[in-house]
Protein backbone atom coordinates (compact mmCIF):
# COMPACT_ATOMS: atom_id res chain seq x y z
CA UNK A 1 0.00 0.00 0.00
CA UNK A 2 1.25 3.45 -0.88
CA UNK A 3 2.29 5.43 2.25
CA UNK A 4 0.71 8.59 0.86
CA UNK A 5 -2.62 6.83 0.47
CA UNK A 6 -2.49 5.46 4.04
CA UNK A 7 -1.77 8.97 5.38
CA UNK A 8 -4.62 10.27 3.26
CA UNK A 9 -6.88 7.54 4.62
CA UNK A 10 -5.99 8.42 8.20
CA UNK A 11 -6.51 12.11 7.51
CA UNK A 12 -9.89 11.33 5.97
CA UNK A 13 -10.79 9.14 8.98
CA UNK A 14 -9.86 11.97 11.35
CA UNK A 15 -11.95 14.38 9.31
CA UNK A 16 -14.95 12.03 9.35
CA UNK A 17 -14.32 10.81 12.90
CA UNK A 18 -18.00 10.64 13.95
CA UNK A 19 -19.03 8.74 10.83
CA UNK A 20 -16.12 6.34 11.27
CA UNK A 21 -17.05 5.70 14.91
CA UNK A 22 -20.66 5.08 13.87
CA UNK A 23 -19.46 2.65 11.20
CA UNK A 24 -17.35 0.75 13.74
CA UNK A 25 -20.27 0.65 16.20
CA UNK A 26 -22.66 -0.65 13.53
CA UNK A 27 -20.12 -3.28 12.44
CA UNK A 28 -19.73 -4.38 16.07
CA UNK A 29 -23.49 -4.60 16.54
CA UNK A 30 -23.79 -6.61 13.31
CA UNK A 31 -21.11 -9.04 14.49
CA UNK A 32 -22.84 -9.48 17.86
CA UNK A 33 -26.20 -10.02 16.13
CA UNK A 34 -24.75 -12.72 13.89
CA UNK A 35 -23.09 -14.40 16.88
CA UNK A 36 -26.38 -14.27 18.85
CA UNK A 37 -28.27 -15.75 15.92
CA UNK A 38 -25.72 -18.53 15.65
CA UNK A 39 -26.10 -19.34 19.36
CA UNK A 40 -29.88 -19.32 19.06
CA UNK A 41 -29.68 -21.76 16.13
CA UNK A 42 -27.36 -24.02 18.15
CA UNK A 43 -29.78 -23.98 21.10
CA UNK A 44 -32.63 -25.06 18.82
CA UNK A 45 -30.48 -27.89 17.45
CA UNK A 46 -29.58 -29.03 20.98
CA UNK A 47 -33.24 -28.97 22.04
CA UNK A 48 -34.16 -31.14 19.05
CA UNK A 49 -31.32 -33.52 19.85
CA UNK A 50 -32.44 -33.70 23.49
CA UNK A 51 -36.00 -34.59 22.44
CA UNK A 52 -34.68 -37.31 20.12
CA UNK A 53 -32.47 -38.73 22.89
CA UNK A 54 -35.40 -38.71 25.32
CA UNK A 55 -37.51 -40.65 22.82
CA UNK A 56 -34.66 -43.09 22.26
CA UNK A 57 -34.29 -43.54 26.02
CA UNK A 58 -38.00 -44.32 26.41
CA UNK A 59 -37.83 -46.77 23.52
CA UNK A 60 -34.76 -48.54 24.93
CA UNK A 61 -36.29 -48.72 28.39
CA UNK A 62 -39.41 -50.35 26.96
CA UNK A 63 -37.31 -52.83 24.98
CA UNK A 64 -35.26 -53.73 28.07
CA UNK A 65 -38.39 -54.31 30.15
CA UNK A 66 -39.97 -56.40 27.39
CA UNK A 67 -36.79 -58.49 26.99
CA UNK A 68 -36.52 -58.97 30.74
CA UNK A 69 -40.17 -60.04 30.94
CA UNK A 70 -39.75 -62.49 28.04
CA UNK A 71 -36.60 -63.99 29.55
CA UNK A 72 -38.30 -64.48 32.89
CA UNK A 73 -41.33 -66.04 31.16
CA UNK A 74 -39.12 -68.45 29.24
CA UNK A 75 -37.12 -69.23 32.37
CA UNK A 76 -40.29 -70.02 34.27
CA UNK A 77 -40.93 -72.84 31.79
CA UNK A 78 -37.76 -74.56 33.02
CA UNK A 79 -38.86 -77.27 35.44
CA UNK A 80 -35.74 -77.02 37.63
CA UNK A 81 -36.18 -73.27 38.26
CA UNK A 82 -32.41 -72.70 38.23
CA UNK A 83 -32.47 -70.50 35.17
CA UNK A 84 -35.27 -68.32 36.57
CA UNK A 85 -33.54 -67.87 39.92
CA UNK A 86 -30.27 -66.97 38.22
CA UNK A 87 -32.03 -64.39 36.04
CA UNK A 88 -33.73 -62.83 39.07
CA UNK A 89 -30.34 -62.50 40.76
CA UNK A 90 -28.85 -60.87 37.64
CA UNK A 91 -31.76 -58.48 37.20
CA UNK A 92 -31.74 -57.55 40.89
CA UNK A 93 -28.05 -56.53 40.68
CA UNK A 94 -28.66 -54.05 37.87
CA UNK A 95 -31.43 -52.07 39.56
Amino acid sequence: MDPKKSVGLMANVMKQKESFIQLLAMAGILCLSVKCLSHKHRIVELEEETRALDQKHVSLTRRMKRTKRELLREASLDSSGLFASRLRILFARRH
